[in-house]
């Protein structure tokens, strides 16, 4: 009984000074372990919150340059540009571009009729994505084709550049067929589509297919009319040594075939 009396009398005094004390006592919350987080967390997440914000920001500015952009130029005025030119938007060039200044073809993923995928262009350290390992050809020539229109324009340079070189077995012909249509990028169509799509009969070329958004690829190759044809000549690094548009001509044929015998030969400025 005395003891009881001593341990009441003990809480009592404890309570009263508590009560009296100049200084506050805050206890932590029942369940939590701070009430505030600690200034580590507050600095991450601000960080965070700034790079989303930036990234978002960004984004929306590329979206809008982007359509701005595309919105400059239409159909109407690609095709009157063709009718004035025949597709002729510039002479090919004459002689090589410098290795020293040339610039590099920018990586892009293409379909195969058989179902297979490669990612262009074949350079060394670099292997097809279905798996094969490919020969690296000494030089590639890609004709590009962004409608049904200008696929007839490739051919104008494929077939001859092939008829001389194709016996070599060191150059290869990229014919790539640009497909920007949503819905034929979707698998089932897309499938479909390839499975009509006849391979080629020579093994210097192949017929290939690119389906979804190319805005950036043709940004990077200042390509802006979609109706003419695109011709690149590749060294075996990737780099565009010699270009050509729409139809072929003899004397721009002439100078491409002279330009490949350089790079074949190993005589390039």
């Amino acid at each position: 009984m005395m003891m009881m009396r001593s341990i009441l009398r003990s809480t009592s005094i404890a309570s009263s000074s508590i009560a009296h004390s100049p200084e506050k006592v805050l206890l932590p919350a029942i369940g939590s372990i701070s009430s505030s987080p600690t200034p580590h967390l507050q600095i991450f997440t601000r960080h965070f919150l700034d790079l989303h914000k930036m990234v978002n920001k960004e984004a929306i500015e590329k979206e809008k340059a982007r359509l701005a952009d595309e919105m400059s130029r239409g159909y109407f005025q690609d095709i009157s540009e063709i009718r004035k030119n025949g597709g002729k938007i510039a002479m090919a060039n004459k002689t090589l571009i410098p290795s020293l200044t040339a610039s590099k073809f920018p990586d892009f993923e293409v379909n195969l009729p058989d179902g297979g995928s490669l990612k262009l262009p074949i350079i060394p350290g670099k292997y097809a994505t279905d798996t094969s390992e490919r020969v690296i050809p000494s030089v590639s020539l890609f004709c590009l084709s962004f409608r049904a229109s200008s696929q007839a324009m490739a051919s104008s340079w494929s077939a001859p550049f092939l008829g001389a070189f194709s016996p070599s077995g060191k150059v290869q012909v990229y014919e790539v067929s640009f497909i920007d249509s949503w819905y034929m990028s979707l698998g089932p169509l897309r499938q479909m589509f390839l499975k009509m799509m006849k391979k080629s009969s020579s093994p210097q070329k192949q017929v290939v297919y690119s389906f979804g958004d190319n805005y950036y690829l043709r940004k990077e190759l200042q390509i802006l009319n979609l109706l003419t044809g695109y011709i690149f000549l590749l060294d075996k690094s990737g780099k565009i040594r010699w270009q050509g548009y729409g139809w072929a001509t003899e004397e721009e044929l002439s100078h491409l075939l002279s330009c490949t015998s350089l790079l074949l030969d190993g005589d390039e400025a």
